[in-house]
């Protein structure tokens, strides 16, 4: 890399485990600083002691914020602001997926909010600083699990249909793809790239929340991949310049591939940009 591209800031969301947190260790040797985010204060601290330790020198600064809150979106975005004169990666990873409906205190879907409005939100209070560091990346960790979904505008809460926990988790990950279709589309000609991944199937400790996850995940993280592996493609699109220019893509093994048919409509994903903004706003009644 570069000594421009070794200099460059990076916040990484969902930082203290999994491909997270592979990628931070991937990416603090790379001379990057990265700024870390995550819920939990003390592994928060350990994760960036262990990456100074293995890289002297690193700079590797915390923010603390519980992402299915939009003001606590909001309060991390301030706070890197007030710390932070420039950001030229962001890495919007931070995501759950939960055994049973939950409604924030903010009254929205709690699989909803974390896994795609806090992107969104995210993303959109700090497009200004990203836009004056330009050349800069966004990229949104979705998955392939977006496949065979569809979103149902007039049932975002999950009100009216039965919650499925699998079917909403997926439902968030055509959103994240949706997304980044449509701020590609918002952010053409600024310098500011935005792409999504699939990160693969990957051995880490999401879906232990879930009852079917005391006996069906320890079984099924036997083939998976490794975090390390399923944080590769995280890490191509920050760092590669194979990766410069490209926009708008869904990549799986750090190559471009085609997401499903509902993935690619461009109009549903101006509806979903119009009515994240309205979600985001705290107008949370579908």
């Amino acid at each position: 890399m570069t000594a421009e591209s070794r200099a460059r800031v990076c916040l990484l969301t969902g930082a203290t485990q999994g491909i997270g947190r592979a990628a931070a260790e991937a990416l603090v040797p790379m001379g990057v600083e990265l700024v870390l985010v995550a819920r939990d204060r003390a592994r928060l601290e350990a994760l960036a002691t262990e990456l100074r330790a293995r890289t002297p020198g690193a700079k590797v600064s915390l923010l603390v914020g519980d992402l299915s809150r939009m003001s606590e979106v909001r309060r991390v975005a301030a706070d890197f602001r007030a710390a932070h004169k420039r950001l030229h990666l962001l890495l919007n990873n931070a995501g759950g997926l939960f055994a049973h409906r939950e409604v924030t205190p903010e009254g929205l879907e709690r699989t909803l909010a974390l896994n795609h409005l806090a992107y969104f939100v995210l993303t959109e209070e700090l497009l200004p600083l990203l836009k004056a560091s330009a050349p800069a990346r966004i990229v949104n960790v979705s998955s392939d699990a977006h496949r065979w979904r569809h979103i149902d505008f007039d049932d975002l809460m999950v009100t009216r249909t039965r919650y499925r926990p699998f079917v909403a988790y997926g439902r968030t990950k055509l959103m994240n793809i949706l997304f980044t279709r449509e701020l590609a589309r918002r952010l053409a000609g600024t310098g500011v790239t935005a792409n999504s991944l699939h990160p693969g199937f990957v051995a880490t400790r999401f879906g232990d929340s879930m009852n079917v996850g005391r006996w069906v995940m320890p079984l099924a993280r036997r083939f998976a991949l490794s975090p390390q592996k399923g944080a590769e493609t995280i890490v191509y699109l920050a760092s590669s310049p194979k990766a410069e220019g490209l926009t708008g893509l869904y990549f799986d093994k750090c190559a471009p591939v085609a997401p499903s048919a509902e993935a690619q409509d461009d109009i549903v994903a101006a509806r979903l940009w119009a009515e994240s903004e309205r979600l985001a706003a705290g107008r949370a009644d579908t």
